[in-house]
């Protein structure tokens, strides 16, 4: 039963270091992807100000990138 319990606990570790892992590849990647959003917001209304049209994308954008954090920001308490 120990060594059960041994083996359970070192898989644990490994699945508890996997998983902080992985987490903060999430951030990394969350934080590329405002960084590249940003980056096209910016694109799109120089954009706008020459063609004086507002794509309806652009709030598509806004609403996918914020439910990710959201979603990212709910699983960090865990």
């Amino acid at each position: 039963m120990e060594r059960l319990n041994s083996k359970l606990y070192l898989q644990n570790c490994y699945i508890m270091k996997e998983n902080e892992r992985l987490r903060k590849k999430a951030q990394l990647l969350n934080q590329e992807n405002q960084a590249l959003l940003s980056e096209l917001k910016k694109k799109l209304s120089k954009g706008n100000v020459k063609g004086n049209s507002t794509p309806s994308n652009i709030l598509d954008l806004n609403l996918s990138s914020s439910s990710n954090q959201n979603a990212s920001s709910s699983s960090s308490g865990n």
